[in-house]
């Protein structure tokens, strides 16, 4: 579906409720609170230089059944800026776990069934214990070296993407000048009518001099990430899971996707599902059937 198709247009609701956590080193982290405040609690990020109410055409489907608490990665989203040497996956995942804390101390204690996407995939699976502190994990399309991968290809794959985002413009004169720079790209070329508008909307912030807008997340902080993610992007062993845990992937035989769907299936112990014809951001390009999956595995785990 192209972005040509319809005007049609994603308006993020305001969350009900609010609050802050903040990490050892004042790292401040926005928790929003959406959806049935009686439901089964869902805890939801997004992926690397994107932002979790940009899923929204995901998550709105979520709402009328589970309680839903977002936040988004150190540096991205509704966070304020912070200190960029510590921009990686083990701050993410250290962060992770002050989150949920802090998710139970401001709106109740709770089961947690995280749901994450991409980099903070990664991130959960790289918490001291995996899947500690969840109920259950819900990961789309985390990008995980799997046995067969060729290694230095992968790495290369990474330092490949770091400098191009390097080179990406950070500062824009207005959200019409992103959107072209998206509606350009085939990696974006799925995604469902308004999405590219929102994408603008939900990762471009006022620049601090009053003159156009910058992104949420600096591209250098993006980059920075992928320079190190080989190095946390390794095969987990769903041994040491202390929940059920599910990926759902991109079609891995599909066309060029923003990050390559790895061989996912070869994960053992672990339920694996892929979405056909989606590529990396299929949580914006067929939500439908990314919740028909989610749900499938939260009720037969009893967790709906």
């Amino acid at each position: 579906m192209t972005h040509g198709e319809t005007n049609h247009r994603w308006q993020v609701p305001d969350p009900y409720a609010t609050a802050e956590v903040e990490t050892p080193d004042g790292t401040r982290i926005i928790l929003r609170r959406h959806g049935n405040a009686d439901g089964p609690r869902l805890v939801l990020s997004h992926g690397n230089g994107l932002a979790a109410d940009l899923y929204y055409p995901f998550w709105s489907l979520l709402e009328d059944r589970f309680d839903l608490v977002l936040y988004d990665l150190r540096n991205h989203g509704w966070n304020p800026p912070g200190d960029h040497r510590n921009h990686n996956v083990a701050t993410f995942a250290a962060d992770d776990e002050h989150v949920l804390r802090g998710i139970a101390r401001h709106f109740g204690e709770k089961p947690q069934i995280g749901v994450y996407h991409s980099i903070s995939a990664v991130a959960a699976l790289n918490h001291r214990t995996p899947g500690s502190g969840y109920e259950a994990l819900l990961l789309f399309d985390p990008p995980i070296y799997t046995p067969g991968a060729d290694r230095l290809a992968t790495e290369v794959l990474w330092r490949r993407i770091a400098r191009a985002t390097r080179l990406r413009s950070e500062r824009y004169e207005d959200r019409e000048s992103i959107l072209r720079e998206v509606r350009g790209k085939l990696a974006f070329s799925r995604l469902l009518p308004g999405v590219a508008d929102l994408y603008a909307e939900t990762t471009l912030r006022p620049a601090s001099d009053g003159n156009g807008y910058q992104t949420c997340c600096p591209r250098e902080c993006e980059a920075r990430v992928f320079d190190h993610a080989f190095a946390y992007s390794l095969e987990p062993d769903a041994a040491d899971f202390r929940c059920p845990v599910k990926v759902i992937g991109a079609d891995p035989v599909g066309p060029y996707a923003f990050l390559p769907s790895m061989e996912l299936d070869r994960l053992a112990g672990v339920d694996y599902d892929f979405v056909p014809e989606t590529t990396h951001l299929l949580q914006l390009e067929n939500p439908e059937a990314c919740v028909d999956l989610m749900l499938e595995f939260l009720e037969r785990h009893g967790l709906d």
